[in-house]
């Protein structure tokens, strides 16, 4: 994975709230087994109409906003619990989802791949909204380092994550990435062990 540890980007504002992961990623779309491709399909139905001409009125469509921090309502990624959600939105470009809530499982799958989902309370959201209705380059910064995201330097709002899971984002680790990286470790603890057998 690509590691996160300071980004700033403009934002492209979702207002809707309960988007869940069908919404995301329709279900006709969960065929391929690997990542690869879904960001063509993240919100292919919000996107796109029947004969797949892009809908004029739909952000995603909207050439004024752009960046890799999506900015959402309420309860972003309720639903079923597809790790496909989470692969549509990384391929798409997508580095940060910002909500003031966030479905259990789709926050795990979101860090699992690479996404850092920040939960900040509803005014703080609604500010975001705002800044970005008035200008549509607003920019945010995360520096997950310092745990915080900060509106133009204006105003650091702080956020909490798991401290292994901001590890392995800093690092560009998923699991896997993180055992392999204590390979040594590992390998020093195993010979100075007695095997029984």
């Amino acid at each position: 994975m690509k590691n996160l540890i300071k980004l700033t980007s403009s934002v492209v504002p979702i207002l809707s709230e309960n988007i869940d992961t069908d919404q995301i990623i329709p279900a006709r779309f969960l065929k391929a087994t690997t990542k690869e491709g879904f960001g063509e399909n993240l919100f292919r139905d919000w996107r796109y109409n029947a004969d797949n001409t892009p809908k004029a009125d739909f952000i995603l469509n909207d050439p004024t906003y752009k960046g890799e921090i999506l900015v959402a309502g309420k309860n972003f990624g309720c639903g079923s619990s597809r790790e496909h959600a989470a692969w549509a939105l990384a391929d798409y470009g997508f580095r940060v989802v910002i909500s003031s809530f966030f479905a259990d499982i789709f926050k795990g799958n979101a860090l699992n791949n690479g996404i850092l989902p920040i939960q900040v309370s509803d005014e703080v959201l609604q500010k975001i909204f705002r800044e970005v209705e008035k200008n549509h380059q607003f920019q945010l910064t995360v520096d997950l380092e310092r745990e915080v995201v900060s509106l133009e330097s204006r105003e650091a709002i702080p956020f909490e994550i798991n401290p292994y899971k901001k590890m392995c984002l800093i690092n560009g680790y998923d699991d896997i990435d993180y055992l392999l990286s204590m390979k040594d470790k590992i390998e020093v603890y195993e010979a100075s062990r007695p095997f029984n057998f």
